[in-house]
């Protein structure tokens, strides 16, 4: 990517994914942002969800130094990505390391900047939204939790030493936003000073004496830290008791798309050739959107209305892959695994056999799920109805997915 795009009337953001760490907290042969969940590294889940949100201008990853190959194939075929800076000794020095390589790249130089965990998949694009909106009204801005537990002070031998008072209290979250220039020379001057151990970017404003704001935060925004949340993100080990994920669900979608001008039609993620195209607020893709419908439906959770309203300009012409992704997320968040998709176009042309491998690869990168668990098949109306007069196409979706048995208690 050649530059940011830039508008006089709104401010320019880049979004900085620090994943420069080792995350030997979380065990396993590599770090834990390269490790896999629902199919795919969970460092290519963070960087889809800002490459994939209108606001976000582009996505720097501070990686490792000898991480580069290893990035490279995470990264591939996402928009918006920029070639990676190498992180230093400390996240202060990692994130400091990404501001400058902003910085030496002239026109990247954004208004705002998000700074944001690779080790947090399970980010909202509605909490990136807030956090561009906190750092439109302020120099630094984080996403916080009311703590909701008692919290005790300990001494070091383990004793209660007093209780706090936890109204006043506040968890904290990535994405953090702040105005580019004003983290820039926050970051220059603690380094200067030789101050290297302030823990997040918010501590480092603070210690250059900018007031940090507060927007409200996620409960499903947690980092991975622990083999066991590693272990929820990867999906139940195959050797894990069926009780784990006894709850079986099944969903179906159903869209249609009217045809209009255009060359070509969005079909499962894959642009075909077409005399027409297909009208419809985002992409028009008829597949996609039915897979998302089924997922949700299986989740109880709406539908793709409810999540993407038609009546919201930064939906207009999105890439439904954006929307199926995060129906995906949603099974993820809830600790489940999507088992099978299964997709059926309708429609007289155009012939989606000679694209049905190309379909079914598109759909199981943006789902994560395994190539053979993933169905596409087409189909005609004998030339009957509103397909058979070459109107517009239809699909219908089914899938298959496997909650925690906790999740089946509680309905």
């Amino acid at each position: 990517m050649s530059g940011a795009t830039r508008d006089a009337a709104t401010p320019t953001c880049i979004a900085i994914v620090v994943a420069a760490g080792r995350g030997t907290r979380a065990g396993g042969p590599l770090p834990k942002q390269y490790q896999m969940m629902a199919g795919e590294p969970v460092l290519r889940r963070t960087l889809r969800l800002f490459a994939s949100h209108p606001q976000i201008a582009a996505v720097l990853a501070v990686i490792h130094s000898d991480d580069s190959v290893r990035f490279a194939d995470t990264a591939r075929d996402l928009p918006k990505i920029l070639a990676p800076a190498f992180g230093g000794a400390t996240r202060q020095a990692s994130v400091r390391a990404g501001l400058e390589a902003l910085a030496a790249a002239g026109g990247m130089r954004p208004d705002l900047v998000l700074v944001h965990d690779a080790a947090r998949p399970y980010t909202s694009p509605d909490l990136i939204a807030r956090a561009v909106a906190a750092a439109g009204g302020a120099d630094a801005a984080i996403p916080v939790l009311a703590v909701t537990d008692t919290v005790k002070r300990v001494d070091a031998d383990g004793i209660v030493a007093e209780t706090l008072d936890r109204a006043a209290l506040r968890t904290v979250q990535t994405p953090q936003a702040f105005r580019f220039a004003a983290l820039r020379a926050a970051h220059a001057a603690a380094a200067a000073a030789g101050v290297e151990t302030l823990t997040d970017d918010a501590a480092v404003m603070e210690w250059a004496g900018h007031p940090v704001a507060t927007f409200e935060g996620e409960s499903t925004n947690v980092k991975l830290t622990t083999p066991d949340d590693m272990t929820r993100a990867a999906g139940t080990p195959v050797n894990a008791p069926l009780a784990d994920l006894a709850d079986v669900r099944t969903g179906t979608g159903f869209d249609v798309h009217a045809f209009g001008p255009g060359d070509h039609v969005m079909l499962g993620g894959v642009a075909v050739p077409h005399t027409a195209g297909l009208i419809g607020h985002s992409d028009a893709d008829v597949g996609l959107h039915a897979l998302t419908d089924a997922l949700l439906g299986a989740l109880c959770d709406g539908d793709i209305g409810a999540h993407f309203p038609p009546s919201d300009p930064q939906w207009k012409g999105a890439s439904s892959d954006r929307f199926l992704a995060h129906a995906v997320e949603k099974v993820t968040a809830r600790g489940g695994r999507i088992a099978h998709l299964d997709l059926t176009l309708i429609c007289e042309a155009p012939k989606v056999g000679p694209h049905r491998d190309a379909i079914r690869a598109a759909i199981a990168r943006i789902t994560g799920v395994p190539l053979a668990r993933v169905s596409v098949k087409a189909t005609t109306t004998e030339k009957l109805g509103f397909t058979g007069r070459r109107e517009g196409i239809a699909a219908m979706a089914s899938v298959t997915i496997r909650l925690p048995f906790e999740d089946a208690a509680e309905g």
